[in-house]
Parts: structure tokens; sequence; C-alpha cells
């Protein structure tokens, strides 16, 4: 028996030391879900704006507009919820606009573990994430946030039980990369700012 722990050591607690180091690249899974997203959303370079009520909806995405200056301009948004405050701010987004500033939408869901956003084509239509401007706003609500994409897909299909949805897609950088990163090839980066309204 001691021949063998000489040779190959003590199985037992080498893997018990592996379970006891942490990944500086894996979540905290102990952290909430909400702090979570958070933190893993501001790391892949998203924007996030807290809104307790409609009335600070409306008061940052003005204050969004302003600090990029885009006013009078296009905006591409498919859904018609979000029409009133394009038309308070009197955005052109009828007509098929040719030149969108930035895109305006919901969400299916808000993915805690990669802080990554998840949309179908309720919110995209038949466009794939490549032919939406790089300026995006999203408003999102506290209860679309999940764990993990299976969760995400779990809601989608609840949610819309016959009628599912195509063109299922995540958005996961937000800033581009400052240095060639494998990880970011073949997905498109996005300035987005995300207002996350509380409705739990």
């Amino acid at each position: 028996m001691n021949f063998f722990k000489k040779i190959f050591g003590n199985i037992g607690n080498s893997s018990k030391e592996n379970k006891d180091m942490d990944s500086p690249y894996a979540p905290d899974i102990n952290l909430p879900i909400d702090e979570m997203f958070t933190h893993s959303f501001k790391k892949n370079g998203g924007k996030f704006i807290y809104c307790e009520n409609l009335n600070e909806v409306s008061e940052n995405f003005l204050n969004i507009l302003e600090e990029n200056d885009w006013f009078e301009c296009q905006a591409l948004c498919h859904e018609s919820q979000l029409f009133h405050l394009l038309d308070e701010n009197k955005l052109d987004y009828k007509n098929n606009p040719k030149k969108p500033v930035f895109y305006f939408s919901t969400c299916e869901n808000l993915i805690a573990d990669e802080g990554s956003i998840l949309f179908s084509s309720k919110q995209f239509r038949h466009l794939k994430p490549n032919d939406l401007p790089t300026n995006m706003i999203v408003l999102a609500t506290t209860s679309q946030l999940v764990g993990n994409k299976g969760d995400g897909l779990r809601m989608i299909k609840n949610k819309y039980d016959k009628e599912y949805p195509s063109n299922i897609t995540t958005i996961k950088y937000f800033e581009k990369a400052k240095e060639e990163d494998f990880l970011q090839y073949g997905s498109c980066h996005k300035n987005l700012y995300l207002l996350l309204f509380e409705d739990l």
C-alpha cells in the first residue's frame, strides 16, 4: 500500500486540493445572481444603469442620449412597447431607417454566469447581431435574471410554448478587444447600455 502511495501520491488528498483551488476564470457561485450578473457584465465592458421605477427609466434613457449626443438621429426599434420613449425624444425610428445610430430593444434574459444578454427573433426579427448598429440600449427587468444559458433557454420554452422564437443568440462583448483575443473570434462587440428595471 505504501509503495503505491510513493509512486502515485495520495489520490484522495490531491483531488480535494483541486476542488479547493478556485480558478480565477470561474464565476463565484456563492454570489447572489444579481451581483454575479453585474460583476460579469461590467467585466465584459457593459454599461449598467439600475432603475427603480419607470420615471427613472425615462430619465436614464434621456441621459444616455445626452451623453452620446444621439438627439435628432435615426434609431432602430421593432417593439411597440418601446416606441413612446423614442417619440418623447423626437427620434426617427419609423419607415425602416437607413442609417440608425443605435438599436433599442428588450431582451429574453440576462445570463448571470457569463454576463451576457440573450435575445431572440422577438427582438431582432431576422437580423443577426452583425447587422445591427454597434450602439445598443437594452431595457430589461430584474425578473429576467437567470443563472446560465440553459436556464434562459428553459424560460424561453416556457414563455412561448407553441410559438417558439428563432434566431436565439447572446451578446457578451461590450467593447472592442484591445488586442487579438481568440475568445472573441467571430463575435461582434456592442457599445451597450443596459437599463435594468426593478420589477420584483
